[in-house]
């Protein structure tokens, strides 16, 4: 049965990273590359071990995105080498994260399409985490900042976060909805404000976005690609 409170929607909000565009498979590349560099040192598991446990330590001071992720790799690499990693492999790590920046923005199937239908009906906000600069960036690259009456970039995505989005915008709550593919900043804080949230799961996920939970929440949606979101909204999706 279709939410009746559906139609007082009037905003939209999108996740960029893996919602919008592939993000998190190029971080899964680096991460490769760089176990294999330090096997000399250390099993490939506890590589990874070790880096996310300084990646979540250095969260606060260095937030989430590349610049973050290779200032955590450089400081894995010396903890696990004892100090001795050589300067050319600390270098070597530094040309992987300007590399991954200088990636082109790859689109997920049918996101301007669906985009282009949602905008003709709806307010569309992108609400993003990361680094202010990359996140911009990539924005440019895709060509679809013209689809979105405002743009958030955020250091995290909780609670207080999606109520300040709420506020600026003039809504309220029960006329948003998140769409994102991640339960854990997209879903979750979203519901917890009494808004709408759509989850489109994405292959590839960080394992600190991570939550296993059971949602039962009338307001929440899961669906398979970006563009299944046009039936649950009651617009006819394009040829």
């Amino acid at each position: 049965m279709r939410h009746r409170e559906l139609d007082n929607i009037k905003v939209i909000g999108f996740d960029a990273d893996d919602t919008l565009w592939i993000n998190e498979p190029f971080f899964r590349e680096n991460e490769e590359r760089f176990c294999d560099m330090l096997e000399p040192y250390c099993p490939r598991h506890d590589i990874l071990k070790h880096l996310l446990t300084i990646e979540i330590r250095n969260m606060e001071l260095y937030g989430y995105g590349v610049k973050a992720f290779v200032l955590s790799m450089i400081e894995t690499a010396i903890e696990i080498s004892g100090e001795t990693i050589p300067n050319k492999m600390v270098k070597k790590i530094m040309e992987m994260g300007k590399e991954q920046l200088e990636m082109p923005v790859e689109l997920l199937p049918s996101v301007r399409e669906t985009l282009k239908e949602l905008k003709q009906d709806y307010r569309l906000v992108m609400v993003t985490k990361g680094d202010l600069l990359d996140q911009e960036r990539k924005l440019k690259k895709s060509s679809l900042t013209s689809m979105f009456h405002h743009i958030e970039i955020v250091s995290d995505k909780r609670e207080g976060e999606y109520q300040k989005i709420i506020n600026h915008l003039d809504i309220l709550p029960q006329e948003f909805m998140m769409v994102g593919n991640s339960l854990k900043s997209d879903v979750i804080p979203a519901l917890a404000i009494d808004a709408f949230a759509v989850h489109v799961p994405f292959h590839t996920t960080w394992i600190h976005e991570m939550v296993d939970v059971t949602l039962t929440n009338d307001k929440f949606f899961e669906i398979e690609k970006i563009e299944d979101l046009l039936p649950i909204l009651k617009i006819k999706q394009p040829a």
